[in-house]
């Protein structure tokens, strides 16, 4: 028996105490779904919003067996076609779309909680790897920045002609002390042609000697220790380890292990930081400079010479191999904008000559790496 949509249809209802369903008439109302007996002075009404339904409907269900939540175990039973098109309208939560949604809904909470987490996390420069990264004691963390400037600086030379090396302490001690942190920085000059400049675990940082011979001035020479300083305060090449490493090899590092010193090798090349790092020690590098009482003016002039031959290099694989540094043009501009303040030289002329004859007397480079 097919009855109209806005009319009577017959179904079975069970109250869920007793084994046997009686008969019912089932209409749609404003109200829900009314629900009446034979005899009955009152029909019950079950409102469209509380009902369920034991399987979803789909266009193709010819019958519904309905349960309303206000009502646990009480169930109606209407096996027309007409009335289950009809009840999707009213009550679309009973479809097997809305019932599908329903499923998949926590899992795409979940996942888009994730997302959020990790793109939080990546803002922030927040990981685990840099959790590790500081909680490595300081003789690993040592260990491993001689292990990454052997795997990076091969067999050239230390520059250490006494003078240099001298006027270079002076000005490290300077910058270590504007840190407030108590941390002495080890720096080391390397006779390579190659201009860069990085920071390694355990507070070490390498300067090429390309670096310091064809800088303009020592304040030129103390901005780019203060940016490395800031990567080394902020332990980003700590957190880079981690990553190239993995984290169960630094726990290891951690408990003492020596067997992930082995583990580094030849992936240390790829020490790189973001754009956030980047910035971290920008920052960190311009505030050592003030404190120091130290121009900015030589890192501002540094940076836009960079930018200059970043220009003509393109990018050569040579060129790229350690210097990750972005957008030279655009931290030039940074740096000039910020206030000024009292300055004094970062070095005295003698001590500038000295540091800049510290891998012995001062050779023009090759034309291709000049700023």
């Amino acid at each position: 028996m097919h009855s109209d949509p806005t009319g009577v249809f017959p179904g079975r209802y069970s109250d869920g105490q007793t084994a046997q369903s009686v008969p019912a008439d089932v209409r749609l109302t404003e109200r829900g779904v009314e629900i009446g007996f034979p005899g009955a002075p009152q029909a019950l009404v079950w409102p469209y919003g509380a009902l369920g339904a034991a399987t979803p409907l789909t266009s193709k269900s010819a019958d519904a067996l309905l349960t309303y939540s206000f009502m646990p175990g009480a169930t109606v039973f209407v096996g027309d076609a007409h009335f289950v098109r009809a009840l999707t309208k009213v009550a679309p939560q009973l479809t097997s779309s809305a019932y599908g949604w329903r499923s998949a809904r926590p899992w795409i909470i979940a996942a888009a909680c994730l997302a959020l987490l990790f793109a939080g996390l990546w803002l922030a420069e927040l990981s685990p790897a840099r959790w590790v990264a500081g909680m490595l004691p300081d003789k690993a963390r040592a260990a491993v920045g001689e292990q990454v400037v052997n795997s990076m600086v091969g067999d050239r030379k230390e520059c250490t002609a006494p003078e240099g090396r001298a006027a270079l302490d002076r000005l490290v001690d300077r910058l270590s002390q504007a840190s407030g942190t108590g941390t002495r920085f080890k720096v080391r000059v390397v006779d390579w042609g190659l201009l860069n400049a990085f920071a390694v675990p355990g507070e070490q940082i390498v300067l090429t000697r390309a670096i310091i011979t064809q800088a303009k001035s020592p304040e030129e020479v103390a901005g780019v220790l203060a940016h490395e300083m800031g990567h080394g305060l902020e332990l980003h090449p700590e957190t880079s380890i981690v990553r190239v490493i993995g984290l169960t090899a630094a726990l290891e590092l951690m408990t003492g292990g020596g067997g992930a010193l082995a583990n580094i090798g030849l992936g240390l090349t790829q020490l790189t930081y973001t754009r956030v790092a980047e910035r971290q020690a920008d920052a960190r590098g311009l505030a050592l400079l003030e404190k120091s009482q130290i121009a900015a003016s030589g890192l501002v002039d540094f940076f836009r010479r960079l930018g200059e031959l970043e220009s003509k290099r393109g990018s050569s694989t040579e060129w790229n191999i350690f210097r990750t540094h972005p957008e030279s043009g655009e931290r030039a501009k940074s740096a000039a904008a910020r206030p000024t303040y009292p300055t004094r030289p970062a070095l005295e002329a003698q001590d500038w000559q000295a540091l800049r004859a510290i891998c012995g007397a001062v050779k023009p480079e090759p034309s291709g790496d000049k700023l």
